[in-house]
């Protein structure tokens, strides 16, 4: 199965929730900035509880925040608490035995997918989201810029 929204959906709230570390925000305030439904936020939110990676308090004020520094949160980190299965769908019943394509195509494109998405959760893995809010908060400065 083929990636979903939920990888970027998981990254925009936690970059959302990195943002104003000291405030708790609803998961109505993070689909807001989504321009999403609460309830899939609610759902990617879970995941990543689970993963330790957001906590969620209940009541007047509660609402969610981040549990770890955003520092210490990669993109990677991300991806493994909303997603499952492979990255690049694969052959989903077996080829033809009988053809010599058929025969070999299995094989060889399992290797070269897994080389795919080991890069991938390499490139993943460099990556904070402290790194990614520092680039919002930039490229805030930047239009916050009067032009000449």
């Amino acid at each position: 199965m083929g990636l979903s929204s939920r990888n970027a959906v998981a990254i925009h709230a936690l970059t959302l929730l990195a943002r104003w570390p000291d405030n708790s925000l609803t998961s109505a305030e993070i689909a807001g900035s989504l321009a999403s439904n609460p309830v899939l936020v609610r759902r990617v939110l879970g995941n990543l509880r689970d993963a330790d990676l957001v906590r969620s308090t209940e009541g007047r004020g509660g609402g969610w925040s981040l549990a770890r520094a955003p520092g210490e949160i990669t993109l990677y980190d991300t991806f493994a608490a909303v997603e499952t299965g492979p990255i690049l769908s694969r052959h989903p019943h077996p080829p033809s035995t009988s053809c010599e394509v058929g025969r070999h195509m299995r094989a060889l494109l399992e290797t070269e997918f897994r080389d795919a998405e080991r890069a991938m959760e390499e490139r993943l893995g460099r990556t904070t989201i402290a790194h990614l809010l520092q680039q919002v908060l930039t490229l805030e400065r930047e239009l916050a810029l009067p032009s000449r």
